[in-house]
């Protein structure tokens, strides 16, 4: 199984009238690749997948894959519902797209109890036992936690789950993890905590910044995996000020924002219940990304 580490890119989704901007989403993939993004990361949270109807879903998917075929760059394409048989399907869908593998957000709303968690993602891999499969954790979406005893049980018990987004924003979780688990896959899901997670034997990132910025994001995981932890860490200290201001709101509405700003997207829309920024946050991006040299198309 080719278990996917490094960099990786939780991708926004563009839109124009109202619907998927293809031609943008593929050229802001092809970016990353250019860049140095190890894998790119369709209709997660950033892509406003709650927002997409599935056929939109699976076109991203498609896009993604389409573009990055014959590069060094994967897909791991989100694949996660607060229902298990919905999670299951968008995951055989995720399959049928081709994409590398796949991660899945904890179940929202219902919130279930740890052994509900086990049976949903136990059911939602072994449904597509032939895809790398990546646990979502993050609570402060979701209200629910996905606790070390789960996590180990199910890398322990399914053959295909080899990692975790973990996005806690717990350091103390991953040092758990990685003490009773090292041969587990902990990514990194908080921007301003990459370089310490990274640090603490980490195996990647899933960041929302690089959207903005995926040359320095690349850069800094290539480091530490090259054992270069002081110039990782410069480099995470210099992109403090971006990656704070990228959660001013909810994300994804400050990176979709900054992706405007920055003339990566053309129009700046987004799926109702949200919104662009408020003007005083619009202009705290925009006196940030002053600070920074960003790479067009």
């Amino acid at each position: 199984m080719n278990i996917l580490t490094g960099s990786s890119t939780a991708l926004i989704t563009p839109f124009k009238n109202g619907k998927l901007d293809e031609q943008t989403f593929a050229a802001l993939i092809r970016r990353q690749i250019n860049n140095g993004i190890d894998a790119v990361c369709p209709v997660g949270t950033t892509g406003e997948s709650a927002t997409l109807s599935y056929d939109e879903d699976k076109r991203c998917m498609q896009i993604a894959v389409e573009v990055c075929k014959g590069t060094k760059t994967k897909v791991l394409a989100g694949a996660g519902s607060n229902s298990t048989s919905e999670a299951i399907n968008a995951a055989k869908m995720a399959r049928e797209c081709g994409v590398d593998a796949i991660f899945s957000v904890a179940p929202y709303y219902v919130k279930p109890s740890q052994e509900g968690l086990y049976q949903h993602y136990k059911a939602i891999a072994e449904s597509v036992p032939e895809l790398p499969f990546m646990l979502y954790n993050v609570p402060g979406r979701t209200v629910v936690d996905i606790s070390a005893d789960t996590v180990i049980r199910l890398f322990d018990d399914v053959k295909n789950i080899f990692g975790i987004k973990e996005a806690t924003g717990n350091l103390e979780r991953t040092v758990e993890l990685l003490s009773r688990r090292p041969e587990l896959k902990v990514f990194s899901g908080d921007d301003a905590i990459d370089y310490p997670m990274l640090a603490n034997g980490a195996a990647g990132i899933t960041s929302v910044t690089s959207n903005l910025m995926p040359n320095l994001k690349s850069e800094m995981v290539r480091l530490v995996l090259a054992v270069d932890f002081a110039g990782a860490k410069a480099i995470n200290d210099k992109l403090y000020p971006l990656n704070s201001v990228m959660f001013c709101e909810s994300n994804p509405i400050p990176i979709k924002a900054a992706m405007y700003i920055a003339g990566l997207i053309e129009t700046l829309e987004y799926r109702l219940p949200l919104l662009a920024p408020s003007l005083q946050n619009m202009r705290k991006i925009e006196e940030v990304m002053k600070n920074y040299d960003i790479k067009g198309l």
